[in-house]
């Protein structure tokens, strides 16, 4: 991994060599037992939930999910539940990792903006579905953790920023999907405005005090809504979120 030092505080851009490297092989790299866990995820937590998107399923049984946990959480990394990173912030449960990307719908060539880095975990498998991400940690704990994750994968088209994800990133904008790993009050209104004709915003929104999955797509100019269920997701704290957590 390369970390440019042109670019201004707080961003860093995550390069490296092509994903043709032999390295790059799941099979030479990541150990048989971990893929057998990786693939009974698939068949026990996902595929059974209605995660049917081919490509979410593949990347998700080639990421090391333990790479991204604590170590005392390895053998807990793919059951299907949240676990703890530090901080107060969580990994989220791997049917929620896999319900986000497939309800962004990617076809493998968008700018993705994403809120809530976390440990990386979800920014790695939708770096593997897009063209590019831009993604935006509030921790500077945790986006030091996210950097070493990826820098592990050697993923070459990834930008990460500490900041407020609640203002987006306005300069790499507009985006033809936006994901958020927080759930927030409302939609932040930055976010709609940094949405591309066409483009697709996912994140958990709070209605009539439960927490509700929606998407938005932007056309013609409006905004269409659509409720994808119940979640459960840390806050997002920040100016167009929450004041503070708790």
């Amino acid at each position: 991994m390369v970390l440019s030092r042109s670019f201004k505080p707080g961003v860093s851009r995550i390069s490296s060599r092509s994903s043709s490297d032999p390295a790059m092989d799941p099979a030479a790299r990541y150990t048989p037992d971990y893929l057998i866990a990786r693939r009974k995820m698939l068949a026990e937590h996902l595929i059974p939930r209605g995660i049917h998107d081919s490509k979410v399923l593949q990347v998700m049984e080639t990421i090391p999910r333990h790479w991204f946990v604590e170590e005392a959480l390895i053998s807990q990394a793919h059951q299907d539940s949240p676990l703890h990173i530090g901080l107060g912030q969580t990994i989220s449960q791997p049917f929620m990792v896999a319900l986000l990307a497939q309800a962004v719908q990617l076809r493998g060539d968008e700018r993705v903006l994403e809120i809530g880095t976390g440990c990386g975990y979800q920014t790695a498998v939708l770096a593997h579905l897009a063209g590019k991400i831009y993604s935006i940690e509030r921790l500077s704990g945790l986006l030091m953790k996210a950097r070493n994750h990826l820098k592990r994968l050697h993923l070459k088209n990834v930008v990460l920023k500490l900041g407020d994800g609640s203002l987006g990133w306005p300069e790499h904008a507009p985006y033809q999907a936006i994901v958020a790993a927080a759930v927030s009050p409302q939609i932040p209104q930055p976010l709609l405005g940094q949405l591309d004709e066409g483009g697709r915003l996912v994140l958990p929104v709070v209605q009539n005090e439960k927490q509700y999955l929606i998407r938005v797509t932007r056309r013609g100019g409006r905004f269409e809504e659509e409720n994808l269920g119940e979640c459960r997701f840390v806050k997002m704290v920040g100016a167009f979120g929450y004041r503070r957590e708790g």
